[in-house]
């Protein structure tokens, strides 16, 4: 009889990454972080307004474009990488570097001429009010009125 012994999914994945790591060295790596990237986002209705939060980690408002028209919101802009100094020699770096565009679209429409953005340790958050035509509007019925509307038979 033969026993095998099945490792955690993960484990064994973990163990192939070392090895390409390990047969192609410094090549693999540079490839990687050369890649596009795209920030990851989150749009949230808040009923009048829309909160939209981009997560951008390493990168500089100096760096970044945000443009906001009636339905759409467009960030790009760079994450430039951290320069070692000669004694320093990087082992690992899962981050990618570079340019990026990120085109959002809004459900609604908004006012783009109020839209109040923050920026702190790396996330964005933009507050994007909508206009007053796409708000929720609630309407009291008056159910004091005795008058029903007639049903037609067909």
């Amino acid at each position: 009889m033969i026993v095998r012994r099945y490792l955690d999914p993960i484990t064994e994945i973990n163990a192939i990454r070392r090895q390409i790591n390990d047969a192609f060295g410094d090549f693999a790596t540079e490839a990687l972080a050369k890649a596009d990237w795209t920030p990851a986002v989150r749009l949230v209705d808040q009923g009048n307004e829309f909160m939209l939060t981009i997560y951008l980690a390493g990168v500089s408002a100096a760096d970044l474009d945000v443009q906001v028209s009636a339905d759409v919101v467009s960030i790009s802009g760079t994450r430039n990488r951290p320069e070692a100094t000669d004694s320093a020699k990087v082992l690992y770096d899962d981050t990618r570097y570079g340019s990026f565009h990120r085109l959002v679209n809004l459900p609604d429409g908004v006012q783009n001429d109020q839209v109040v953005a923050n920026f702190a340790h790396g996330v964005l958050t933009l507050t994007l009010p909508k206009v007053v035509e796409a708000r929720n509007k609630v309407v009291k019925i008056d159910l004091s009125s005795t008058e029903t509307p007639a049903i037609e038979a067909g």
